[in-house]
C-alpha cells in the first residue's frame, strides 16, 4: 500500500493506493481535511479519515503546493544574499531587485572566469566585518558567485565562513544549476533560501503525524519535474519543489485519463488544476506532463530549476475580491488567498457574527475582513511587532480589520505579516459565493449570505448598489472566476505556442470570449471574432464539476474556450494520486570548454584538461555517472538506471566549423525504495 498526501493551501488530501498487480481497484480510499496554520493538524485529519493500516504501508509520498503559493504570495523567512563578483547593475537584472525586496544585499569582490580561473580573490574580510548585523536580521543566507558553476571554490568558502560564524541555513546557486546566467541562478538560490524554514516545518510536520500513526515507511516530496526524492534530500534544495503540487496532479491526471480515454493521454491534452490559492495550466504530451528545460515561472519569478511546464495563476477557490467601482463595475479576483469568510466563521462564530451583524450603510469593503496571528514566531521590526501584539491579544480568535488597522503605515505592515506567514486575512472569496447559492455546505453559509448582502450593498460612482442582493452577487463572482480560469488557461496556451500571454487582454481576444456569453453577443456587429483551444481540457481541482446557475465551472471554462471538458473520477485529490506514482529521477550536468588548442577542461570537481574531446566526454560521462548514482540512491531510489546526452556546440569561423562547448548530461531513475514495518526493508 502506498499513500499520497497532497497539503494545499486551503485542503489536504490523502490517498491510498493499492499497487499490488491484483488489485482491480487500485485507489482505495480518498480523504480531504483542512489545511491548517499548523499544518499537521490537516495531515492528521486526513490520515484518520482513511485510516491506514500502518503495517500495509511501504511508502508515503508528499505533494505541496507549499513552495508555489509562497512565491506567488509574496511569503517566505528573511534572507541575506551575498553576491560574488557581481557589479550593482548586475544585482538589479533577471527580477533580483525586485525578489529582494528590503532584505540585505552584500556584494563583494571575487568570482571566476567562464573556464573556472580566479578573477580576484574573495574578499572575505569585508564579509566577516558584516556577519553580526546581519544575522540578527536574517532567516538564511543564499550565496552566488560568478561563474561558480565553472568553480564553485568562492561560493563554498564564503558558505563555509557564514555557516560557522551564524549557524544560519545557507544555499549556494552552484548546487541548484549548472546552467550560466549568474542573475537567474543567484534569484534562484534567494527563493531556495527564503523556502527552507517553510518546507522544514512541512516535513517535521508530516514525519510526526506519521510517527504518531505508528507508519515507518520512507517519506517522499515530489519534486517541479513530477520526480520524487527523500524528504532529507529536498529539505537543502526547497526551490525544487516549487510547482510540485502542480507536478503531482499532472502525473495523477495522466494516470487518471488510463483508465478513461488513453488516446487523449497520448496525442495531448491541457490540465487545469484550481485550488485554494493558484490555477496551475499544463500540457500532457505522448503520456508524459511536458518539462520546461528553462526554469519555472512562478510568481513572476523566472527561475532556474527545471520543472513541469506549468503556468500558475494566482486565482482559487479562496482569492480576494477587488472591487472596482467605476461605471460599469468591474470585479477581479486574486493573487493573494484570504481564509473564506464562512470558514473564519467556523472557527469563530461569535466574533464575525457579530460583526457582520453591527455593520451598517454606507457599507466599505473592510467591513467583511477580518485579522488573526497564526502562532508562527519570527523576527519583525517594532512597528510591525505592535500590530501582531494587538492580534496575539485575541487569542487566536479572529478581529475585524478596522479595529487593527487604523493606518497606511499599519496596513503596510499587516502586508508584510501576511507574506510572512505571521498573520492571516480573511474576507469573502468564490468559496463563499458557492455557500451563499448552496453549491458548498461545509462551512457557514449564513456567514457567507451575510458578507454577500453587505458587499452587493456597497455603491459604486454613480450611488447606486454593485447588485441588487446576497445571491446576484455570489453569481457575479463565480461569474468572474469562470472568466478568469478561462482567460488563465488561454494565457498558458498562448505562452505554450510561443505567443506572447498578453495576447488575452487584446480587445479581439476579449471580445471573442464576450461572444460566448449571450449577454455580451455584440448587437449589429458586422464581424465575429474566434479563439479556443485545440487540445480537450482535463479538469482538476474540487470546484471542478461544481455547477451553478447557468453554466458550470469548468465546462462553463471549456465552453468558453471551445473544446471539450473532461473532469475524471477523483479529479478532486489528482495530486494525492500523482505522488504515489512517480519515480526518482536526478539530471546531472557539465560542459567542457577549449581554453586554448589541444586542451579541453571539464567542468567539474576533480577532473582534469585532456588533449582529445572524446576521453573528456568519457571522463564526464563517468564521473557524472558516478554522483548521480549516489544521489539517486539518497534520494530514496531502489534500482538506477542511468542514461546519459552529450551535445557539441560549433561555430562557424571563416568558413571552418570550431568547437566552443560540449554539454554532458546524465539522469539516473529509478522506482522509490520501499520500506516500513510490513516490508523485508
Amino acid at each position: 500500500m502506498l499513500l499520497g498526501i497532497d497539503t494545499g493551501g486551503t485542503y489536504t488530501d490523502a490517498v491510498l493506493l493499492d499497487e499490488s498487480p491484483s488489485s482491480t481497484e487500485p485507489i482505495r480510499a480518498t480523504a480531504k481535511a483542512r489545511t491548517q496554520p499548523d499544518l499537521t493538524v490537516g495531515i492528521r485529519e486526513a490520515l484518520a479519515a482513511i485510516d491506514p493500516d500502518p503495517a500495509m504501508i511501504s511508502l508515503v509520498s508528499l505533494s505541496t503546493t507549499l513552495a508555489t503559493n509562497a512565491l506567488v504570495e509574496g511569503i517566505g523567512g528573511h534572507v541575506g544574499l551575498v553576491l560574488i563578483g557581481f557589479t550593482e547593475a548586475e544585482a538589479g537584472r533577471a527580477g533580483l531587485a525586485d525578489a529582494l525586496g528590503y532584505d540585505p544585499l552584500i556584494l563583494i569582490d571575487g568570482g571566476h572566469d567562464s573556464f573556472g580561473v580566479e578573477v580576484a580573490p574573495v574578499d572575505l574580510e569585508r564579509l566577516r566585518a558584516l556577519i553580526d548585523d546581519l544575522a540578527v536580521h536574517v532567516d538564511a543566507f543564499a550565496v552566488a558567485g560568478q561563474f561558480s558553476v565553472r568553480n564553485p571554490a568562492h561560493e563554498q568558502a564564503v558558505r563555509d565562513l557564514l555557516m560557522e560564524q551564524t549557524g544560519r541555513p545557507v544555499a549556494c546557486s552552484h548546487e541548484l544549476s549548472a546552467r550560466l546566467n549568474g542573475p537567474r541562478r543567484a534569484l534562484t538560490c534567494l527563493l531556495n533560501a527564503r523556502l527552507l524554514g517553510l518546507l522544514q516545518e512541512l516535513c517535521r510536520a508530516t514525519e510526526r503525524i506519521l510517527t504518531e500513526f505508528g507508519i515507518r515507511a520512507p517519506l517522499m516530496l515530489v519534486r517541479g519535474d513530477g520526480s520524487l526524492v527523500s524528504a532529507g534530500f529536498a529539505l537543502a534544495r526547497p526551490i525544487e519543489t516549487i510547482l510540485s503540487g502542480p507536478a503531482a496532479s499532472l502525473v495523477g491526471a495522466e494516470y487518471l485519463l488510463r483508465g478513461r480515454d488513453r488516446t487523449d493521454a497520448e496525442t495531448g491534452v491541457m490540465v487545469s488544476d484550481i485550488g485554494g490559492t493558484t490555477t496551475d495550466v499544463g500540457v500532457i504530451e505522448h503520456g508524459r506532463p511536458a518539462v520546461s528545460s528553462d526554469g519555472a515561472v512562478v510568481g513572476g519569478h523566472h527561475t532556474m530549476v527545471e520543472a513541469v511546464r506549468m503556468f500558475t495563476t494566482g486565482l482559487g477557490g479562496d482569492s480576494e475580491l477587488h472591487l472596482d467601482r467605476s461605471l460599469p463595475a468591474r470585479l477581479v479576483l486574486g493573487p493573494r488567498r484570504l481564509t473564506p469568510i464562512s470558514l473564519a466563521a467556523l472557527d469563530d462564530p461569535d466574533a464575525v457574527h457579530r460583526v457582520l451583524d453591527g455593520r451598517r450603510e454606507p457599507y466599505r469593503e473592510t467591513d467583511t475582513r477580518f485579522l488573526r496571528a497564526t502562532g508562527k514566531q519570527g523576527t519583525v521590526p517594532a512597528r510591525h511587532r505592535r500590530l501582531l501584539d494587538k492580534l496575539d491579544r485575541a487569542d487566536g480568535g479572529w478581529i475585524p480589520v478596522d479595529a487593527v488597522v487604523t493606518s497606511s503605515i499599519e496596513n503596510t505592515a499587516l502586508t508584510s505579516l501576511v507574506r510572512r506567514g505571521l498573520a492571516q486575512a480573511a474576507g469573502f472569496t468564490p468559496s463563499d459565493a458557492a455557500h451563499v447559492l448552496q453549491l458548498h455546505s461545509a462551512w457557514d453559509d449564513k456567514a457567507a449570505a451575510k458578507a454577500a448582502t453587505i458587499i452587493a450593498a456597497i455603491t459604486d460612482n454613480r450611488g447606486q448598489p454593485l447588485r441588487s442582493d446576497g445571491e446576484s452577487l455570489a453569481r457575479w463572482v463565480l461569474d468572474a472566476l469562470v472568466r478568469q480560469s478561462a482567460e488563465a488557461v488561454l494565457s498558458a496556451g498562448y505562452l505554450l505556442d510561443g505567443l506572447p500571454a498578453e495576447g488575452v487582454d487584446h480587445p479581439l481576444i476579449q471580445r471573442a470570449l464576450d461572444e460566448r456569453t449571450a449577454e455580451s453577443m455584440p448587437v449589429g456587429s458586422l464581424t465575429r471574432t474566434r479563439t479556443g483551444l485545440s487540445l480537450p481540457l482535463v479538469a482538476l481541482g474540487a470546484s471542478a464539476p461544481v455547477y451553478y446557475p447557468g453554466t458550470s465551472h469548468y465546462p462553463g471554462v471549456a465552453q468558453l474556450l471551445d473544446t471539450q471538458c473532461v473532469v475524471p473520477e477523483h479529479a478532486a485529490v489528482a495530486n494525492a494520486i500523482g505522488a504515489v506514482v512517480s519515480q526518482v529521477r536526478l539530471t546531472v550536468r557539465c560542459t567542457i570548454g577549449q581554453p586554448s588548442k589541444g586542451q579541453y577542461r571539464i567542468h567539474w570537481p576533480g577532473l582534469t584538461d585532456r588533449g582529445d574531446l572524446q576521453p573528456a566526454i568519457d571522463d564526464a560521462v563517468a564521473a557524472l555517472g558516478a554522483h548521480v548514482t549516489d544521489q539517486a540512491l539518497v534520494a530514496g531510489a531502489a534500482e538506477v538506471v542511468l542514461t546519459d546526452q552529450v551535445e557539441i556546440r560549433t561555430a562557424v569561423m571563416e568558413g571552418r566549423e570550431v568547437f566552443v562547448e560540449a554539454e554532458v548530461e546524465v539522469t539516473a531513475t529509478g522506482r522509490p525504495r520501499l520500506g516500513g514495518a510490513g516490508s523485508a526493508d
